[in-house]
């Protein structure tokens, strides 16, 4: 993939970077794997908002992937690498030898009328998908599961990949995208090679209104709200928190506060930490 700049005619276009889609050999997706979207606009069956900064945004339909590649030994085509409004991620349409067609994220390098195999048999190649105790160390991977047979959960973004740097005991240990070791269940599957995509990252939106097309409503600085609305608000003119730390709206710790929970069943597999 490769981004385009434009003549600084405006000042958008001047912040502008946008995709030039080379990849995307189609428009239309595949009507039997679309499902609809309902907006809620952050808000819960009360009508109260839970979360913040969500709201309009342009009509989308969600794209049914395939995340646990489970159709082993059935040889499948690549019909169409398609845009996916849903994720960073690009997405390609499989037709597999019996007629059914799934959607699955599609890997750097990956071409229409490819042939890809998923299970224990498949061949060590970009978009074939496997359980990790047939792959060879060193493999580059992602659409990761973190328990057999439970779909994909890690590195499935635009440009993310982890490597299998050891199988030992029934676990492998992979290095994920973040610098994070982690043990897996060597039963779980993977998929060879790294999610195209990878210069998503450039990408600068330009304008406000390229947010809101996405849903993103604008983010107000605590600093600027009154002592009444934010922790960080009040004073006369500009003025520091005032506070040891900065807090939520409501008063919680923020900005490097651990929030995992420290009794998450999976953190026992975690060998190195990135913090």
């Amino acid at each position: 993939m490769a981004v385009k700049r434009y003549r600084p005619t405006t000042p958008t276009l001047r912040a502008t970077v946008r995709p030039t889609f080379e990849e995307i050999t189609t428009t239309t997706p595949e009507k039997s794997l679309l499902r609809p979207i309902k907006k809620n606009a952050g808000r819960n069956n009360r009508g109260c908002i839970t979360v913040r900064h969500q709201g309009g945004g342009v009509r989308r339909k969600y794209r049914l992937i395939d995340f646990k590649r489970t159709k082993d030994g059935i040889p499948a085509v690549v019909k169409t690498i398609e845009y996916d409004p849903n994720r960073s991620a690009y997405i390609a349409l499989l037709q597999y030898a019996d007629g059914e067609k799934r959607y699955i994220l599609a890997p750097l390098g990956l071409t229409v009328g490819t042939t890809l195999l998923s299970g224990a048999d498949a061949e060590i190649k970009a978009g074939n998908a496997m359980p990790m105790e047939n792959m060879p160390v060193g493999t580059v991977i992602h659409n990761i599961e973190m328990q057999p047979g439970s779909g994909a959960k890690m590195a499935r973004s635009a440009g993310e990949s982890a490597r299998l740097i050891a199988k030992e005991n029934g676990y492998a240990t992979l290095k994920l995208p973040s610098g994070e070791m982690r043990n897996v269940s060597i039963k779980c599957r993977a998929t060879i090679g790294q999610i195209g995509n990878v210069d998503h990252e450039l990408v600068k939106w330009g304008k406000a209104g390229n947010t809101r097309y996405r849903g993103i409503r604008p983010t107000v600085r605590g600093s600027v709200m009154n002592p009444n609305d934010h922790p960080h608000g009040g004073g006369e003119s500009k003025a520091p928190i005032g506070l040891p730390g900065p807090k939520t709206p409501w008063g919680k710790p923020a900005l490097g506060k651990k929030t995992r929970n420290k009794r998450k069943p999976s953190s026992r597999m975690i060998l190195k930490r990135v913090n």
